[in-house]
């Protein structure tokens, strides 16, 4: 890999260590890959090598640094004056670096909030909709409740003039609540959400019961895409819709579950340590140090190489065959456990919920498209779709008994759909 090419580090200032005990996080448990009585919180040495090397790594003149965890609040104020710091040391001239922290929001105060807007820091809030559903899923260390101090959060971020992007997993609970949820976001006027499903992997094999099933993931996309596709394009940006117009329009995906390959997204612990993927931080994918190795060398090495290869190498035949592959790409690798219809192995678990989704919005997505073509808004959908949807209901409501029917199929409409009441 060249200095040209671009890649993204999830770095993680304090590993795992988060002070909320999600039952479906994945990374909590990540603490036994450290010996007992571990320090997690990098060090300034960590971090001066992590900031030097991935600059001298990125094409520029934007760099982009993204702070996960755990919860990446808990290294402190302190911590971020000396990435800050850092990164002004080690620009070349020209540059400037862009900052992104993902946090729970539950430790943010004004003083957070003023630090986090006078040095231009993206923020993305993890909220999981409503208190009821939040709550479910989300408690402190203790048991305790933490939905209004995320939504103190985000009042806060608020007033220091950030506007933090939300994301919102889809696990069991969630998702089977689609318009209870989406409206909840719409409500306290989120510009901007993601919905990530929760994929846990039971010890005897399927997964947990937290998990989100891939029709109920199916039902809650499709239900709140009609809901914002005819109300709301303009109002609220829903990620894994735009991602998927993106797509539809010629771009590549930002998100690497919807590329055709991966393994430009790396996560570093705190202890420099970096892996292959967020989401396979373990010893088969460690890569290397970053103070002895550099990003660049590792992002571009064999291993990483043949690793992002792998997503698109090891598709099912279904997959290669699928009508609407190209928006999937047979999904996250970490999600393919499941056999194909013909016995294959290697799909997507949520295989199901993608297509049913995928080829729900396409045709919307492609109209979509073509105002955007035409110089148009986007959002000319929502009318169009109203004038339509008008034309459709008073086309039934003033259609004769032996009249034919609506639906098209050339029976009498007393024959056909007036059994079914349809007005």
């Amino acid at each position: 890999m060249s200095t040209a090419d671009s890649f993204v580090v999830m770095a993680k200032p304090v590993g795992p260590i988060c002070n909320l005990d999600c039952g479906y996080c994945y990374y909590l448990g990540k603490t036994g890959l450290f010996p007992p009585g571990e320090h997690f919180r990098m060090s300034p040495q960590v971090l001066e090598s992590y900031v030097s090397s991935f600059i001298a790594s990125s094409p520029g003149p934007v760099v982009h640094f993204g702070w996960h965890g755990g919860e990446p609040t808990l290294a402190g104020i302190d911590f971020y004056r000396q990435v800050v710091e850092l990164q002004d040391r080690y620009l070349p001239a020209g540059w400037r670096c862009l900052n992104n922290i993902q946090t729970n929001g539950t430790l943010l105060n004004a003083r957070w909030c003023s630090f986090l807007a006078e040095h231009h820091f993206a923020v993305g809030l993890s909220i999981d909709g409503p208190a009821n559903l939040h709550n479910a899923s989300r408690p402190d260390r203790r048991g305790r409740p933490t939905h209004e101090r995320a939504m103190r959060g985000l009042r806060l971020l608020r007033a220091a003039g950030i506007e933090p992007d939300v994301l919102c997993t889809l696990n069991a609970l969630t998702a089977s609540h689609p318009t209870e949820v989406y409206r909840f976001f719409v409500d306290q006027n989120v510009q901007w959400v993601q919905f990530l499903p929760v994929v846990e992997r039971a010890p005897g094999g399927g997964v947990s019961q937290r998990s989100v099933t891939p029709e109920a993931m199916g039902e809650f996309l499709c239900t709140i895409f009609d809901e914002w596709v005819r109300h709301d394009v303009e109002r609220i940006g829903v990620q894994n819709f735009l991602e998927c117009f993106l797509v539809v329009t010629g771009k590549p995906a930002n998100l690497c579950v919807m590329s055709r390959t991966c393994g430009q997204v790396l996560a570093m612990e705190h202890d420099g340590s970096v892996y292959s993927c967020d989401h396979y931080v373990d010893p088969a994918h460690r890569l290397g140090e970053v103070m002895s190795d550099g990003l660049a060398a590792l992002v571009g090495s064999s291993e990483q190489i043949a690793f992002g290869e792998a997503k698109h190498d090891s598709l099912p035949a279904c997959c290669r065959e699928c009508p609407v592959g190209f928006l999937c790409h047979g999904g996250c690798p970490k999600d393919r456990f499941t056999t194909a219809p013909d016995g294959e192995a290697g799909l997507n678990y949520l295989c199901a919920g993608y297509r049913r989704f995928y080829s729900h919005v396409l045709p919307y997505l492609r109209r979509m498209a073509t105002l955007a073509r035409q110089g148009r808004p986007i959002f000319e959908i929502s009318a169009e779709l109203e004038a339509a949807e008008h034309e459709d209901r008073l086309r039934w409501r003033t259609t004769g008994r032996n009249d034919s029917c609506p639906c098209g199929s050339g029976r009498k409409y007393k024959q056909c759909c007036l059994l079914t009441r349809r007005r």
